[in-house]
């Protein structure tokens, strides 16, 4: 739609780029609010934001090269070409590795792992969402071809060059799709936040609501998108449903093993 914001003596200010900040920025800003809401250090929780920023840049990156490695093989010279560099990645990739970064760092900082994992949710979820508007207008994770009335057509060939997508075909705006989605899922991890939960509740509702709506919306992504895993769905749809097995799991594994209090307990200790 638009790659770039404008062009100035030759600069391009890419549209995606802006949006990623500004994601990030609101993301932060929301965070540290949250941090200090629930008693946690805001100072330390937003170093841990910003840790996991570049652990999730690096993650998707990497995770991009590891799917098309057949390609990246064939031509190494593409690790450094303008494409990959502006390329957004695998966003389960950059999920992962900021997974794995916050753990450690919150074991560090002796940071209550669960409970610091909640206030970052939902700044998740806003950052996300801005960032898809950023896709849509790069191009990348495009659609699959669509005859319904909302179809996009892309026809700025500088969008074809950096990402590939094809031009003059309407397709399903999925970017859009996933951006609406990760605003409404934003809205229900913060007004979920603002009551009473056990902790881990926040960031496992979150996990389960994305994964099922990246599951669903990778149907009417481009079919061409590969599926290193093979069966009927593709890799980021198979990791989809892993995560949703595993916040269930886990759910009831905490629900099953609590500890329930005695009803009978009470009045026993009070004759006492």
């Amino acid at each position: 739609m638009l790659p770039y914001l404008f062009t100035l003596f030759g600069f391009h200010l890419p549209t995606y780029g802006l949006l990623v900040a500004l994601a990030f920025l609101a993301a932060l800003a929301l965070t540290g609010r949250l941090a200090k809401r629930h008693g946690l250090d805001s100072e330390t929780v937003l170093n841990l934001g910003i840790y996991c920023a570049m652990a999730g840049i690096a993650g998707a990156k990497i995770m991009m090269i590891l799917v098309d490695f057949g390609d990246y093989a064939r031509n190494p010279g593409m690790l450094f070409s303008l494409s990959t560099l502006q390329a957004a990645g695998i966003f389960y990739g950059g999920l992962i590795a900021a997974l794995i970064v916050a753990w450690f760092y919150m074991r560090r900082k002796q940071l209550p792992l669960l409970a610091t994992a909640d206030v970052l949710a939902p700044g998740l979820a806003l950052g996300h969402s801005i960032g898809r508007l950023g896709c849509f207008a790069a191009g990348c994770c495009w659609g699959a071809r669509a005859a319904v009335p909302w179809a996009v057509t892309f026809t700025r060939p500088e969008a074809h060059d950096l990402v590939g997508v094809p031009l003059g075909v309407p397709l399903h705006p999925t970017q859009l799709y996933e951006a609406i989605a990760e605003a409404v899922i934003f809205l229900i991890l913060y007004r979920r936040i603002a009551k009473p939960h056990r902790p881990g509740a926040i960031i496992g509702l979150y996990l389960a609501l994305y994964a099922t709506v990246r599951f669903f919306d990778d149907f009417l992504r481009d079919p061409q998108q590969p599926n290193p895993f093979g069966g009927p769905f593709n890799n980021a749809q198979w990791i989809s449903l892993g995560l949703i097995v595993m916040v269930v799991i886990v759910s009831f594994q905490r629900s099953a093993f609590s500890v329930q209090p005695n009803p009978r307990a009470a009045p026993k200790a009070a004759e006492k």
